[in-house]
Order: C-alpha cells, then sequence, then structure tokens
C-alpha cells in the first residue's frame, strides 16, 4: 500500500469521531487534506468546520463545507465535537511531535476549543525516537 493510500484510510477512518450537528475542527497538512475530502461527503450533516490555517479553509470552502471562525463557531456550540489533524512522527507509546510555525500555533488554539483530539497517522509516520 502506498503512502497516499494510507493516508487516505486514516483520513476515512477519521470520519467515524464527526457526529451529525456539530462544528469540527480541521487541522493542516497533506494527511488533513484528505480528511478534508473525506469529509466533504458529510458537508451536509454537520453544521461546519473551524480551520487551523487559511489553506484548510480554502479546502473546506472548495468542498462546499461552512467555514467558521472560533469564535463565531463558538456562540454556535459550547465547544467543538472534534478536532482532526495529523502529526509528523509518532513512537511505539503514542508519542508525537507536530510541526512548527504559526499553524501550529492556530492548531493548538482550534485543537483547545474541541472536545476530542483525534490524530491521523500513518505507519510512515512511526519512528523509533522522536525527533
Amino acid at each position: 500500500m502506498t503512502q497516499d493510500e494510507m493516508k487516505q484510510k486514516v483520513a476515512e477512518a477519521a470520519l467515524e469521531y464527526v457526529r451529525a450537528g456539530t462544528i469540527v475542527g480541521v487541522g493542516t497538512g497533506s494527511t488533513a487534506n484528505m480528511f478534508i475530502d473525506a469529509l466533504a461527503g458529510m458537508k451536509g450533516e454537520i453544521l461546519g468546520a473551524v480551520a487551523s490555517s487559511e489553506a484548510t479553509a480554502i479546502r473546506l470552502a472548495g468542498h462546499g463545507i461552512p467555514v467558521l471562525d472560533l469564535n463565531e463557531a463558538l456562540k454556535q456550540v459550547d465547544s467543538l465535537s472534534v478536532y482532526v489533524d495529523g502529526a509528523d512522527e509518532f513512537d511505539a507509546e503514542r508519542n508525537l511531535t507536530k510541526g512548527g510555525g504559526g499553524a501550529l500555533t492556530r492548531e493548538k488554539i482550534v485543537a483547545a476549543a474541541a472536545v476530542q483530539f483525534v490524530c491521523i497517522v500513518d505507519q510512515s509516520k512511526q519512528v523509533e525516537y522522536l525527533g
């Protein structure tokens, strides 16, 4: 199985955590993009999504998924039901590392507003030692 096929499988599996009538937080990166593509099939069931980056917002909107500002979303619901994002690496104990910079800051803010954080990674991201 190719890395893209593995990413697609984990992205589709993350849909199990998305509930109808909720607002979903969505991360940034290639695996998150595959999650967005899969989420498009549920766009009529969710109220919308909060994007952790401009690139994520553009991809969500391109699929017709309503993109909400975090403050706007929290006026509609008490919290985001789930935040879904990928990671750069993970080890056997399920510790993980995320990227850096401005996207990481926004990702942490959106993740903090969610009841549940679902990190989607494929086998290619597993390392013996982080870093």
